[in-house]
């Protein structure tokens, strides 16, 4: 209920059980915060800011809106007014979002606060959210083929590849933070929560990511655990966005095959997903943060010289493991940048060929985009110069802080940690930055 009827409905219900009964009807409240419009304004007939949530799921053009009007007790100077401002708030009128969409937006406006303002167009954009949980769910059931059949239980095999098990570690981390949120009511946690996971993991990473190893070309035995593993994600993550999104979860989890296990006729009545022990692993999601950290630095090396098609990388590696890591994972690499053409793993005794712009990625590797031809060499200097001078500002800024009195005895060892960490990369980013200017001037030099 809202904070402002408390009294008026609450405590007399509270009061009217107690007299009728002699027992208390109910010991928990729920308090949401009182809705107002895009503003923060209350929602008055006058100022015609009244959002009717009928309009919003089903859509109303500003025509219909106006005419609400007609036959009203209304002032004449107020109508107009109020028409005023639903022409300015909703010029094309209010978009139809449907009853998820409006469910989950509420939800995630809810926090401590004792006002949410409501804006349509943020209804709208869990709507189009609802469109790609549609399409992604179609697609992934094209990829699982007709003829897959989940095994009996979500158990690893242990033949899981490094995409998988980081996906897996994934969906562990939002079953554990959605349920402790909804334990706590914590509505608007729990959304983002279910949210990042499906949208920016599932379907911006690892969809996409296993592409390639769900065509028909692929190897089998690896297909087929890329698929078991989407199939898991696609089921428990319906699960968990259920509560939040009950209509178009229902349509889609019935369109999944079902486990042996699973003998629930409706995603509502279904086991709620819970974290599981043999899901945890935090060295995958190490080792796939730098994948994800060289794809981001390819996207924008890319982004940054414009060179948008068959693109050309290179990733140094300063040590045999980051090496052998990135190698087996070239080919996800690729996948993931737009016009990428080929992505080269160099061991750390290999030199970088010449005419490639770089950027650091992390102590253990940087990228590196061949823009032989295609690029101003004099710019090109100029710009590296000014990453250089960024990042031994930001280094010196930091070592400066590690000078101070008493810093070993008054700073925590973790931000110590983190401030030395964060030195190492500085330094290893103005060390490829540098020889990167060498090879341009190099580069340069033979032309």
């Amino acid at each position: 209920t809202g904070w402002d009827i408390l009294f008026f409905w609450v405590a007399r219900m509270v009061m009217l059980g107690m007299y009728l009964t002699g027992e208390v009807p109910f010991r928990k409240v729920f308090c949401h915060a009182l809705v107002r419009d895009a503003q923060g304004r209350k929602m008055s007939k006058s100022l015609g800011n009244v959002i009717d949530p009928i309009d919003v799921i089903d859509g109303i053009s500003l025509e219909k809106l106006h005419s609400r009007f007609e036959g009203s007790n209304l002032d004449p100077r107020e109508i107009k007014k109020a028409m005023a401002g639903q022409t300015k708030d909703y010029p094309d009128g209010i978009p139809e979002c449907g009853t998820d969409a409006l469910r989950f937006t509420l939800c995630a406006y809810t926090s401590s606060g004792r006002d949410m303002n409501l804006n349509v167009m943020r209804v709208d954009g869990y709507r189009k959210f609802c469109n790609k949980l549609w399409n992604a769910t179609r697609f992934a059931l094209m990829k699982l083929g007709e003829d897959f059949v989940p095994t009996p239980d979500a158990a690893l095999t242990g033949h899981e590849s490094l995409a998988e098990r980081w996906i897996l570690h994934r969906l562990n981390i939002a079953a554990r933070d959605v349920s402790a949120a909804l334990a706590d009511m914590n509505f608007m946690v729990a959304t983002t929560a279910v949210h990042k996971f499906w949208l920016y993991e599932l379907c911006d990473v690892y969809i996409e990511y296993i592409k390639p190893i769900t065509t028909p070309e692929a190897d089998p035995a690896a297909r087929r655990s890329a698929q078991q593993t989407l199939y898991t994600c696609l089921d428990q993550g319906l699960k968990l966005l259920h509560p939040f999104m009950p209509f178009v979860t229902e349509e889609l989890w019935q369109r999944l095959p079902r486990r042996a296990s699973e003998t629930s006729p409706s995603i509502s009545i279904s086991a709620y997903p819970e974290p599981r022990g043999d899901y945890e692993n935090s060295q995958a999601e190490a080792e796939f943060e730098l994948i994800m950290s060289i794809v981001r630095a390819g996207r924008s090396l890319a982004a940054d010289y414009n060179v948008l098609s068959k693109s050309t990388f290179f990733i140094s590696n300063a040590s045999e493991a980051s090496h052998a890591l990135v190698s087996a994972q070239a080919d996800g690499i690729v996948t993931l940048i737009k016009g990428c053409q080929s992505v080269t793993s160099l061991a750390p005794e290999e030199a970088v060929p010449a005419g490639c712009a770089v950027v650091s990625v992390s102590e253990e590797a940087a990228m590196h985009l061949l823009v032989r031809g295609q690029v101003d060499i004099d710019q090109e200097i100029v710009k590296i110069e000014k990453k250089v001078a960024k990042a031994a500002g930001m280094k010196d800024g930091l070592v400066a802080k590690t000078k101070v009195p008493n810093y070993e005895a008054n700073v925590p060892e973790e931000v110590r940690e983190t401030n030395a960490s964060k030195i190492g990369d500085y330094e290893a980013e103005i060390s490829v930055l540098q020889k990167a200017i060498e090879t341009f001037l190099t580069l340069k030099g033979a032309n």
